[in-house]
């Protein structure tokens, strides 16, 4: 019976074995299976072989007509506004009234100094009377010298006193003139900065003139361009609604500091006679041809945002893993993008199919030049 139980187990011990020895290579095959899925495909993407530009490359900025002169109008003195007899886009002619204030404090201050004035001559004439008395008298020995001495200083005071009189007379006739602000040349009005019934200070802007002696166009321009641009360069101005409008201009004045927001620079271009389309306010199109620098274009497909910034995936040429990489952008177009900073020759960057990558990536070139 102990032969028999023996030879039982002995059986099912074996078929373990052999069934231990099937299982083995099946579960190793699913594996490898396994692992053969888990592995990433390479993703197909179009490239572009990066090279800095071999001759000046022209640069279109957007802008605005500006005047070459504006005046911020305000009153000397303060006080209520009566009266605004401009608006904004009306023109005004040298001396032209722009607006009024309530003249009657200073009108009662003129006649006060008047007052004073009139005063100070009739002391000043009852004064000359005594001095001129007094010297007939000393001629001819009839008084002392120290009464003369005294009718003379009294005739310096009085006289001191009716030119300062004088003096506030003027005062006060300035200030009443005052009261009326006028255009000191011929321009548009821009801007109005108070109503009438308000009371305004002294210095505060009431209209803003735009001169008529000429117009700038005005525009951000990044550092790079201005690093490239010629020394004396010549900017083609175009109206952005209508190209056929042109002018011609050349840099009439750079900012000696760079925004602190966009880091570009404000760059006044003096128009040579320009059209009458060219309205203030207008926007227009400024194209400069740069001088030969490295400047590197790559298509506009290319480009792609990272930290708020511009940015491009750039191929690792050996591993063939793509990276994410911030670019500075010297200007673009819808076919094109040139590049400041951010990029060397030599770098591989996906032209194609950059909304389907991440960091890391494997990805097989198509159409690179490596």
């Amino acid at each position: 019976m102990i032969g028999a139980v023996g030879r039982r187990l002995s059986g099912t011990i074996s078929r373990c074995v052999c069934a231990t020895a099937l299982a083995v290579p099946l579960l190793m095959a699913a594996c490898k299976k396994q692992e053969q899925a888990e592995a990433p495909v390479p993703r197909p993407v179009r490239t572009v072989t990066v090279e800095p530009s071999k001759a000046g490359e022209t640069v279109t900025l957007t802008g605005h007509i500006d005047a070459q002169d504006s005046s911020a109008m305000a009153f000397r003195i303060s006080g209520r506004m009566t009266d605004r007899f401009v608006n904004v886009g009306d023109i005004v002619k040298p001396g032209q009234e722009l607006a009024r204030l309530d003249p009657q404090n200073e009108l009662n201050a003129l006649r006060a100094a008047q007052s004073q004035l009139n005063a100070a001559q009739a002391q000043l004439t009852q004064a000359r009377a005594a001095f001129e008395r007094q010297r007939t008298l000393l001629n001819q020995g009839h008084t002392p010298r120290a009464q003369f001495e005294i009718a003379e200083k009294a005739l310096h005071t009085a006289q001191a006193n009716a030119d300062a009189a004088e003096v506030q007379v003027r005062v006060a006739a300035d200030r009443v003139s005052y009261t009326v602000l006028q255009a000191d040349a011929a321009g548009t009005v821009t801007a109005r900065g108070a109503e009438p019934g308000e009371v305004v200070q002294a210095g505060q802007m009431i209209v803003t003139i735009a001169r008529q002696n000429g117009r700038d166009a005005v525009f951000d321009v990044p550092a790079q361009v201005l690093r490239s641009a010629p020394s004396d360069p010549r900017v083609e101005i175009r109206l952005t609604d209508d190209p056929s409008v042109v002018a011609q201009g050349r840099v009439r004045e750079i900012a000696p500091q760079a925004d602190p927001v966009t880091r570009t620079f404000a760059v006044r271009i003096a128009l040579t006679d320009p059209p009458a389309a060219m309205r203030l306010g207008a926007t227009v199109n400024g194209t400069l041809r740069l001088e030969a620098d490295q400047v590197i274009a790559i298509p506009a497909s290319a480009l792609t945002e990272y930290n708020r910034q511009p940015a491009v995936w750039v191929v690792d040429p050996k591993k063939l893993t793509v990276s994410l990489r911030n670019i500075e952008t010297l200007n673009f177009s819808q076919a094109s993008v040139s590049v400041a900073h951010g990029l060397e020759a030599g770098d591989i960057v996906v032209t194609a199919g950059v909304q389907a990558l991440h960091p890391g990536q494997t990805v097989r070139l198509l159409g690179a030049v490596l």
